[in-house]
């Protein structure tokens, strides 16, 4: 497989070009609760600071990644730089009031403003509604006075060059990407080694000529990690029956001397309908580490041993204790 960020692919519709692989900082903001460990500002700065330097030209953050604190680091670099790099495509997302869980337009528009700042920014790439699962109203979202109508006005007004959709139930996301015009979507954790919840909806977006971003092909990182270091799925510990399916890949994965982390991550690359695979990052190592997997040779024959692996189509957060930041 060429090295993902030596060339570069449209964004759906748009004409945004965006290499095969995108960063995710929201371990960079800091969210022990959510991963299961910190990191503090230095590792985070240069962390982004490798990925500037580096061949992927996609990058994505969120409002709400600890409570600002991903774009403020984001942020810092790009100012200590002058800029971002020539060509590079930077991603975040309007989010919720952290405290009431509204979500009208006067919301929208404070998050967006709350990120240019952050990042020193006038104008961002892409901008996602953000779980909208988690707000206090869907209906609020909707209607004239919503989030989303504001979303789309943001693009009008040219502050953001294409709008998408970022969420995790995808019976949440499915009325939506059916009634409004999105340029993108990210789904995360549902589309993974053992997890196909997201097929229809990307079967559905692919048909649509949506970009289709494919978050945490790690399952949060456990398909990175190995269930022995880090046993869990979606941001919470994985229970024995998400557990077996595991087990058996990596035992293939040992028989043929292939790391866990090339095969998830290179199930989510050679998808042709997956525009981009964001993968979170939280320390520097880890951008050489990714770029490798993403080239490893994988012979034809682990692929189609894979078959034989169960991957369940439940939602993976369906029991999940959200915390927020």
């Amino acid at each position: 497989m060429p090295e993902p960020g030596a060339k570069t692919v449209a964004l759906g519709r748009t004409h945004l070009s965006v290499s095969k692989l995108c960063f995710g900082t929201s371990a960079l903001g800091d969210m022990p609760d959510t991963y299961g460990y910190g990191v503090d500002e230095h590792q985070a700065k240069e962390t982004i600071r490798t990925i500037f330097a580096g061949p992927v030209n996609f990058l994505d953050t969120s409002r709400n990644y600890g409570l600002g604190r991903s774009e403020e680091r984001i942020g810092a670099v790009i100012r200590e730089r002058g800029g971002l790099p020539a060509g590079f495509v930077l991603s975040t997302k309007l989010d919720r009031d952290p405290e009431t869980g509204r979500f009208d337009a006067a919301q929208a528009r404070r998050s967006l403003e709350e990120s240019l700042a952050a990042l020193g920014l006038e104008q961002v790439h892409l901008l996602h509604l953000h779980d909208p699962e988690h707000a206090a109203s869907l209906d609020e979202i909707t209607s004239p006075y919503g989030a989303l109508r504001e979303l789309f006005k943001m693009r009008d007004e040219g502050l953001a060059t294409a709008v998408g959709l970022a969420a995790g139930r995808i019976d949440v996301m499915m009325p939506l990407l059916r009634d409004w015009d999105f340029d993108a979507l990210i789904t995360h954790n549902r589309y993974t080694l053992v997890n196909r919840n997201a097929e229809p909806m990307i079967d559905f977006a692919h048909a649509k000529g949506i970009a289709i971003l494919n978050a945490a092909p790690y399952g949060s990182g456990i398909l990175a990690k190995g269930s022995d270091q880090y046993a869990r799925y979606a941001y919470q510990d994985a229970a024995s029956d998400r557990l077996a399916p595991i087990h058996r890949l990596e035992a293939v994965c040992r028989q043929h001397n292939i790391p866990l982390g090339a095969l998830a991550l290179q199930f989510s690359l050679r998808d042709p309908r997956i525009t981009s695979t964001i993968c979170g990052v939280s320390r520097p190592e880890r951008i050489a580490q990714t770029l490798e997997w993403a080239q490893r040779p994988i012979p034809d024959l682990v692929w189609s041993e894979l078959s034989s692996v169960p991957a369940t189509t439940e939602d993976p957060e369906a029991t999940r204790h959200y915390k927020l930041g």
